[in-house]
């Protein structure tokens, strides 16, 4: 980098740009179907019972995560009001963190050079996998911020000494578990493994900070759990066995099981280009010209990982997120071991792939007027990746920064930023195809329906929720996505919001809510033996998938 800016600078720079391309239009979309919806209906139920230790959606108690994910998601509702944006805040922020996290490990793990620490960092920031992260409001993005500050924690703890890093370690370990339960301790492990191992590393002796760091982690970590725990004994099992075993065990008990390679494909797929260089340069590398400390962080920070996710029988992409900032790193002491004759090789070839993956966003408004591609995309939509172009070939054509390494980050910046201006109209023009409700809300606001009772047939839909501000009626009728767990109800007011048709003595309070001049939204059809739910309307109309019942405009 130029002499006159600092690493640090140019790392502010770079959080800046993509914090920008982030944040622009990040509202433009309502909430997705599932995880998203789920997160932020039930900070916006949080928010509106004032009950911070008994999550609930649509009315239920719901205890599937424990609740920092959903604290932080009304957080983000209080601060920027009860929209897709506020949910969508402190994510970003969150990945705008871990970037600066994994400089901070790079400075440990480069011996304090800066220009690759900042490499390193910047290589994380366009990974498209963390941009998803971001985009995708889960708990990973929060639990990936936790496990990197534990993680730098411990290890400037190894390096330096200094107790605050050793209570950072502690407490950022109390907020993983409190975020995503005993998966939270998995990079953080990995990395003090990898610090050991045969590197012959002195140890620190054990001192009355250790003592009070776990102190600490177990008031933090541990406090809800035991509340619930203190409140009704049977949360013993459902956390330890139902949440924990049954989730890595046995696939079918949340519907995400996924083949033993799920991983391998995805993992590599969700981060190129930059995960093609670092294969082919570690295949290229002879095993004896790695050092011990990055052997390490190839096999405990990457390699570990990949396998015990990839053995456990419920898969989610993002539940591998806390193995890239070893791929970044990694990236960047591989392709930092090349000359710049080959290392131009490679910006040239990664050069060629951001300007293929923007030209092809640049045709797709008409690609999809002539091929069965199921999206609306304006022509406009093209402005975005076509200025991205353009900055590629300025950059190539006018910038004379002789070393290879700063120009091909300039290229990963300029494509990332691109990238993510160019998603946020295509969200928002096919929110329904990306299970969204928005449009199923502002058709009900202009057709002034949203003061009558919602019905939703056979759909769990909390993202309807969400955009009306309002709880509406679940009417299960088979679908095992709705069926939800009520065994830690004080009483029997979630029947309000939820009705098994299968009940028959459940039919009069149905047929009580059609006398109320309801809206019905069914997503397919409605099975045979349930037609008489519609005889209570006399209109309807197709909102993409969703048909929507009234009595009446």
């Amino acid at each position: 980098m130029p002499a006159s800016l600092s690493s640090r600078t140019w790392l502010w720079l770079f959080v800046l740009v993509l914090g920008g391309s982030f944040f622009v239009g990040l509202g433009s979309w309502g909430v997705l179907e599932s995880s998203e919806a789920r997160y932020a209906e039930i900070g916006r139920e949080m928010l509106t019972t004032h009950d911070w230790l008994h999550p609930r959606l649509l009315g239920i108690q719901h205890f599937h995560k424990p609740p920092l994910t959903y604290w932080l998601t009304a957080a983000g509702l209080t601060l920027a009001g009860p929209t897709a944006f506020g949910v969508r805040l402190l994510p970003v922020l969150a990945v705008l963190l871990q970037i600066g996290l994994v400089y901070g490990l790079g400075l440990l793990l480069f011996a304090h050079d800066r220009a690759r620490a900042l490499a390193a960092a910047v290589v994380y920031g366009t990974l498209p996998v963390v941009l998803i992260s971001a985009l995708n409001v889960t708990t990973d993005a929060y639990l990936q911020t936790l496990e990197l500050a534990a993680t730098y924690g411990i290890l400037r703890y190894y390096h330096a000494g200094g107790r605050r890093w050793l209570y950072l370690f502690w407490v950022s370990l109390g907020l993983a578990f409190l975020t995503k339960g005993p998966v939270g301790f998995v990079l953080p492990l990995m990395a003090i493994i990898g610090f050991y191992f045969r590197q012959q590393q002195p140890r620190r002796p054990f001192t009355l900070h250790h003592a009070l760091g776990l102190v600490l982690f177990v008031l933090v970590g541990l406090s809800w759990y035991l509340y619930l725990i203190a409140e009704n004994p049977a949360f013993v099992r459902y956390f330890l066995f139902e949440h924990t075993v049954e989730r890595f065990a046995n696939p079918q008990t949340f519907g995400r099981a996924k083949p033993w390679w799920f991983y391998l494909v995805l993992a590599p797929a969700t981060s190129l280009p930059w995960s093609a260089a670092l294969i082919t340069q570690v295949v290229r590398t002879r095993w004896a010209e790695v050092s011990q400390q990055w052997r390490n962080v190839l096999i405990f920070w990457v390699l570990l990982p990949l396998v015990f996710f990839s053995l456990s029988s419920s898969k989610l992409l993002l539940y591998v997120l806390p193995l890239f900032a070893g791929v970044a790193l990694l990236t960047v002491y591989y392709l930092g071991r090349l000359s710049d004759a080959a290392l131009q090789r490679w910006y040239l070839g990664l050069g060629f792939f951001y300007g293929l993956v923007l030209a092809a966003l640049c045709l797709l408004p008409a690609l999809v007027t002539v091929l069965p591609v199921p999206l609306e995309v304006s022509p406009a939509t093209a402005l975005w990746p076509a200025t991205g172009i353009v900055l590629l070939v300025l950059q190539h054509a006018l910038w004379d920064q002789v070393r290879v390494a700063p120009r091909l980050l300039a290229i990963a910046t300029i494509f990332t930023a691109a990238l993510l201006l160019a998603a946020k109209p295509i969200l928002h023009q096919n929110q329904l195809r990306f299970n969204g409700s928005r449009p199923l809300a502002e058709l009900l606001a202009r057709r002034q329906l949203t003061g009558r009772p919602i019905l939703v047939y056979d759909q769990l839909l909390p993202s309807l929720a969400f955009e009306l501000g309002r709880l509406p009626v679940s009417l299960h009728d088979g679908n095992h996505n709705l069926t939800r767990e009520t065994q830690f109800e004080p009483g029997l007011t979630w029947q309000q919001n939820l009705v098994y048709l299968t009940d028959s003595t459940r039919e009069t309070y149905v047929r009580t809510l059609l006398t109320q001049h309801p809206v019905l939204l069914v997503k397919g059809e409605v099975k045979p033996e349930r037609q008489w739910l519609l005889r209570a309307f006399s209109t309807q109309e197709k909102v993409g998938e969703w048909t929507l019942y009234s009595s009446g405009w």
